[in-house]
């Protein structure tokens, strides 16, 4: 049996007996990463580039170090990741720091997370541009064949998520971005899900940019990592500066910076990118791809006991199509119902809604109300899967139980 159950005594939050599956939308954290954390507080509390003496220094060297972990995680160069809070802000950045041109379209798909669908909206109305959308198959998998349809050489940038949030479908991301550069085009790749849970290179993969969220990969909140290609840097225009993002500055203009300083301007959030930079390293450690099989292993006994409950509907394709995630809806019932019912009777947590997907969710899957989903990682456990499922059709049974007698009363 492969799990990783050696690793479980590094979350200290799990021995409250916690059944915790929600890391799609925020991962637990190892002592690994509180502890290295705490000791930048309490041992070299300074800020980084800004000063000469010993601890300043450290800081900056930690710094850099956490800057190098996180593209070793990714197989990038460390001057090619900047610092971001998360993945909307890097996502935000490439909407709003390219140049664009009238008469230029962006495509998109209609699976995305509000994060990565929200900012090219915005910006397709800013610049009068046109937004295309790409619809799922019927199984919700993306087809390169309807890229291309929608591709072409007024196509200035492809956005897509490289797994769905709310599928857990992995898209054909190489296939899509040899599409968009026979055109001259750009990819922006939504990385939350997909770099915390299989291995990835921003090299193999070719993608121009890259964000992801710390908080989703064993790291803290507040912070996140953005890839950008060194070939399309000089097509970015930063929308913030100051601080640190700057060479020279005269009363009548000033130098940029180099990436990524250029678009770290400002104070960085320095323990939590120290942190993150922990988080790498505990993952590399332990290994992506046993992280990925995990998953896969997981989520496949979940959709195989789920796929046996009378009045269950798995949304998204089969599962060996998918990764860390999956989305469900029990019946008629409410998905906040089911989610309540499962944390106050057994201790376990799955989010429910919309997933910040309603394009998809709404238009889509044509759940009003949303959607249940649980999300494995390297701390879950068969085990846990077999007590979420016997949990869900307990309460489905008492449900069901309580509309006939009520349908008997009347």
């Amino acid at each position: 049996m492969l799990e990783l159950n050696e690793y479980r005594e590094d979350f200290p939050i799990l021995k409250s007996g916690l059944v915790y599956l929600d890391s799609a939308a925020s991962s637990l954290t190892p002592e690994q990463v509180l502890k290295k954390m705490l000791e930048y507080y309490r041992e070299y509390r300074a800020n980084t580039g800004r000063g000469v003496y010993r601890i300043a220094d450290r800081a900056t060297s930690e710094l850099e170090e956490a800057r190098k972990s996180v593209a070793k995680l990714i197989d990038a160069r460390e001057d090619e990741v900047a610092f971001v809070r998360n993945t909307s802000e890097g996502l935000n950045f490439v909407a709003s720091s390219l140049k664009f041109k009238k008469g230029q379209n962006i495509v998109t798909t209609a699976i995305e997370h509000h994060s990565n669908f929200l900012p090219w909206l915005k910006i397709s109305r800013e610049k009068g541009l046109e937004l295309r959308i790409v619809n799922p198959t019927k199984d919700f998998l993306i087809n390169t064949e309807d890229f291309e349809k929608q591709v072409d050489d007024d196509t200035r940038v492809i956005a897509i998520a490289h797994i769905s949030n709310v599928l857990g479908s992995i898209a054909p991301v190489r296939d899509i971005v040899d599409i968009a550069h026979e055109h001259g085009s750009i990819v922006a790749l939504d990385g939350a899900q997909s770099v915390p849970h299989i291995p990835l290179s921003v090299k193999k993969l070719g993608v121009d940019f890259l964000s992801f969220s710390g908080h989703k990969m064993c790291g803290p909140t507040g912070i996140g990592g953005f890839y950008v290609n060194p070939d399309v840097l000089n097509e970015l225009e930063p929308i913030f500066v100051g601080g640190e993002s700057v060479d020279r500055v005269s009363l009548h203009g000033y130098t940029l910076a180099k990436f990524p300083a250029s678009f770290e301007s400002g104070t960085l959030p320095i323990a939590e990118a120290i942190g993150l930079g922990e988080a790498a390293r505990y993952l590399m450690k332990i290994g992506l791809e046993k992280i990925a099989r995990n998953d896969e292993r997981l989520i496949g006994l979940l959709y195989k006991m789920l796929s046996t409950i009378k009045g269950v509907k798995i949304y998204g394709p089969s599962q060996e199509k998918r990764n860390n995630l999956l989305s469900f809806n029990i019946g008629n019932l409410d998905p906040n119902d089911v989610a309540l019912f499962l944390d106050i009777s057994s201790n376990i947590a799955v989010r429910s809604g919309f997933m910040c997907a309603q394009p998809l969710v709404k238009n889509l899957l044509k759940s009003k109300n949303g959607v249940v989903r649980a999300s494995t990682y390297l701390y879950n456990t068969e085990k846990e899967i077999e007590t979420l499922v016997g949990k869900i059709e307990k309460f489905y049974k008492m449900k069901m139980r309580k509309t006939s007698i009520g349908r008997k009363g009347s």
